[in-house]
């Protein structure tokens, strides 16, 4: 049997089960790992505001901007990109203090004159 094709025709009987009250709790759960994500930013940009505060403000205008969107198909997009986004942005920080505690470590096992 051949591999069936999407076609856009039939978006809406292929997301039968991708119903609001599954966008409206992923869309929450993105949310929500985005303001933890947004706690480890604690320094400050050039204007002295917090990048944590800022990073959340942000999200926030993205959510609200998205709220109105009917398409399923755009619904899932926005949602997969940005669960995307923030495992990478959480990835390349973890990346980074794994980094960063390996060289004090290295740098205080070395010893000192």
């Amino acid at each position: 049997m051949p591999p069936s094709l999407w076609l856009p025709n039939t978006a809406k009987s292929g997301m039968k089960h991708f119903n609001n009250r599954n966008t409206r709790q992923e869309a929450l759960s993105l949310f929500r790992e985005i303001l933890r994500t947004c706690k480890a930013f604690h320094w400050c940009d050039e204007t002295g505001k917090p990048w944590n505060v800022r990073l959340k403000q942000e999200a926030r205008k993205e959510f609200e901007a998205s709220r109105e969107e009917t398409d399923p198909l755009i619904i899932a997009r926005m949602l997969v990109t940005g669960r995307d986004c923030v495992d990478q942005i959480q990835n390349k920080f973890n990346e980074a203090d794994r980094a960063a505690w390996e060289r004090i470590e290295r740098d205080s096992t070395r010893g000192g004159p």
